[in-house]
């Protein structure tokens, strides 16, 4: 039977992997740093998705949020958190059970795959490459300094240029409202 799809686009973090436990930590270093109150992990689930800047200003007290210094402060926050990170991105991260095996019979499959990503775009080939076996992914992209980012359609098509593939022909995988924004868009 021949697929009807040639190309899979992953989300990475909660769709792959799960990273919740690091990016808890982390941001609640950061947070700490600054004598702020920590975030439990837990609550960490419902305010990730839109990337670090967003996750710091998320993880604000609602008064702080909504004073003039909450943009410098979540700045500086989502700064620290990411060179903590970049210090040791992988603590707790692991794949989800079944996922390196679907992995391996999407590419037996001959898929093209992708993984697309808000995390910075050097910490996501930094874990990919640590958790995954090399060959996985045929692209993997984060963030980009001054380039859209999920939801914009704009990282999607050039990931589906480098694939040498269409919208028609590719499936967006994700576990969150933005990623659903994004296949949505795109």
């Amino acid at each position: 039977m021949k697929n009807k799809f040639k190309s899979i686009i992953f989300d990475l973090d909660g769709t792959l992997i799960d990273t919740i436990a690091d990016i808890a930590f982390f941001m609640n270093k950061a947070l700490a740093l600054r004598r702020l109150p920590l975030v439990p992990e837990k609550d960490y689930n419902k305010l990730v998705g839109w990337g670090m800047r967003q996750l710091a200003l998320n993880t604000l007290p609602p008064e702080i949020r909504r004073s003039a210094e909450a943009d410098a402060l979540s700045a500086g926050l989502a700064e620290d958190a990411t060179r903590f990170y970049g210090e040791m991105p992988i603590i707790k991260t692991k794949p989800y059970a079944g996922i390196r095996e679907l992995l391996a019979e999407v590419k037996r499959r001959k898929f093209k795959t992708a993984v697309l990503s808000n995390k910075p775009d050097a910490m996501a080939n930094i874990v990919v490459s640590a958790i995954f076996p090399q060959g996985s992914f045929d692209v993997v992209r984060g963030e980009i300094a001054g380039k859209p980012r999920k939801p914009s359609p704009q990282p999607v098509w050039d990931i589906l240029v480098d694939l040498d593939s269409s919208p028609r022909d590719t499936v967006f995988l994700g576990d969150s409202e933005i990623d659903i924004e994004t296949a949505l868009a795109s």
